[in-house]
């Protein structure tokens, strides 16, 4: 079983900034071609869970409810392409809440695999962000950093991990996992 775990702003929608957030629907605006590359993915066998800090919701800015709208809207509008995330997992609490769900914590890793009862033979996590790669690594599986958001290349000595893959976006990462994963 391939599995994939994917951060959500900077990966499948446009990042909205540093300090900023999707509030509303809206404000979502899918990347180009995430929407294919997620229907790629799925044509290969990939298991696809969305794992996304979302701290907005603590910090009042939008409600759980304005977040779960997004979310619902972001499935349906995959799903039409015939596109489908397998899950959806989000840490509402804020950074200093040292809550074992927030990124780079690995507990939300841990509960879509075991809700949805996989045992991977291959994982990856793609993101846009060091959290996400630290998360991959903690978790002990195969991180790919995509510079469709918050990280630059520019940034690379500042970098706390290394990736395991750097690509432009989600669909070029699509293109090389599903020829190299069979």
């Amino acid at each position: 079983m391939k599995v994939l775990f994917l951060d959500r702003d900077g990966v499948i929608n446009k990042y909205p900034g540093d300090t900023r957030y999707i509030t509303s629907w809206k404000e979502f605006e899918f990347i180009p071609g995430s929407i294919e590359a997620v229907a790629k993915l799925n044509e290969k066998g990939f298991k696809i869970f969305v794992i996304s800090n979302q701290a907005g919701v603590a910090k009042g800015i939008y409600s759980r409810k304005e977040l779960d709208l997004i979310t619902k809207n972001m499935l349906s509008a995959l799903k039409k392409r015939n596109a489908k995330i397998d899950g959806v997992y989000y840490c509402t609490h804020f950074k200093e809440a040292d809550c074992p769900c927030r990124k780079p914590k690995t507990g939300l890793l841990e509960k879509a695999l075991k809700d949805y009862n996989i045992k991977p033979s291959i994982s990856f996590f793609a993101g846009d962000s060091m959290a996400d790669m630290e998360a991959a690594k903690s978790f002990g599986i195969q991180s790919v950093l995509l510079l469709s958001g918050r990280e630059k290349i520019s940034s690379k000595d500042k970098w706390t991990v290394k990736p395991d893959y750097i690509f432009d976006n989600l669909l070029v990462a699509s293109h090389y996992l599903c020829s190299h994963y069979e």
